[in-house]
C-alpha cells in the first residue's frame, strides 16, 4: 500500500484530531508519528496537562497507523480496548507520539504508543486493541 501523507493529514481536519491541532508527521504500515503543540485549552482545570489530551494524541497515532496497516479486505476498525500509564506531565511545548504495531492479526491489531515531551522524556505509555471490520 502506497502511503499518501497528504490524505492522512486531511483525514482529521474536521474531526477531533484537527480540532485539537494534532499534526501528522509520518504514517507507514506498522507505525505513525504525530505531534501536538500545547496551549491552555488542552490543560485540565487544575492547570496540568489533561489526560484526555494525551489519550487523544496516542489514540490518533495508533488509529492512523491501523488504517495504513489494514489487511486486504478489511474496510476499517474500531477500538475495543485502550489503556494509558501516565509517567509525567508538561505544561508547554510540543508533545510527540510514536505508535508501533505489536500484533497484526486478521481480526485484531494491538498498538503501543509513547507520548514524549520536547526533551524526549516519556510522559505516557499507551496500548490499544483494534477490532478490524470487514
Amino acid at each position: 500500500m502506497t502511503i499518501d501523507l497528504d490524505v492522512f493529514k486531511e483525514l482529521g481536519r474536521d474531526r477531533l484530531p484537527g480540532f485539537l491541532g494534532i499534526e501528522v508527521d509520518e504514517v507507514a504500515s506498522g507505525q505513525a508519528r504525530m505531534r501536538l503543540m500545547l496551549r491552555p485549552e488542552l490543560l485540565a482545570p487544575n492547570g496540568y496537562l489533561h489526560a484526555a489530551t494525551v489519550v487523544a494524541l496516542a489514540d490518533s497515532a495508533c488509529g492512523y497507523g491501523c488504517i495504513a496497516s489494514l489487511p486486504e479486505g478489511a474496510t476499517g476498525f474500531t477500538t475495543i480496548e485502550l489503556k494509558t500509564n501516565f509517567l509525567g506531565t508538561a505544561l508547554e511545548g510540543t508533545l510527540s507520539c510514536e505508535s508501533t504495531l505489536v500484533h497484526g492479526g486478521r481480526t485484531t491489531q494491538v498498538w503501543d504508543a509513547a507520548v514524549m515531551n520536547e526533551a524526549g522524556k516519556k510522559l505516557a505509555l499507551f496500548r490499544c486493541t483494534q477490532l478490524l471490520l470487514y
